[in-house]
């Protein structure tokens, strides 16, 4: 069984390049290098998206959700690596299945 990791939004912030609106994982609560993670992202009725979509019925819009999927890929993919990126490091989300 592998070591279980956590991060807070300050170790996020130090993985990924991204800053709000579209940093979309708050914290992680679990993450087995090279098996799984669980991430959270903690919406409000108050995101800029849900006056626009579904008004009635706010959901956050699938692309969204898939860019967060990505990016709690990538703090696993640096977990397992045990890597963190810097100013140089390029890493683009190509696809998904």
């Amino acid at each position: 069984m592998s070591d279980i990791v956590t991060l807070d939004i300050n170790a996020i912030l130090r993985q990924l390049p991204h800053r709000y609106p579209f940093l979309l994982v708050d914290r992680v609560t679990e993450c087995r290098k090279g098996e799984s993670i669980v991430a959270l992202k903690n919406v409000t009725y108050n995101e800029p998206y849900f006056p626009g979509h579904f008004p009635h019925r706010p959901v956050m819009p699938g692309v969204l959700m898939l860019e967060a999927l990505a990016q709690a890929a990538a703090l696993l993919a640096f977990d397992t690596l045990g890597e963190t990126p810097d100013d140089q490091t390029v890493y683009y989300f190509a696809g998904i299945d």
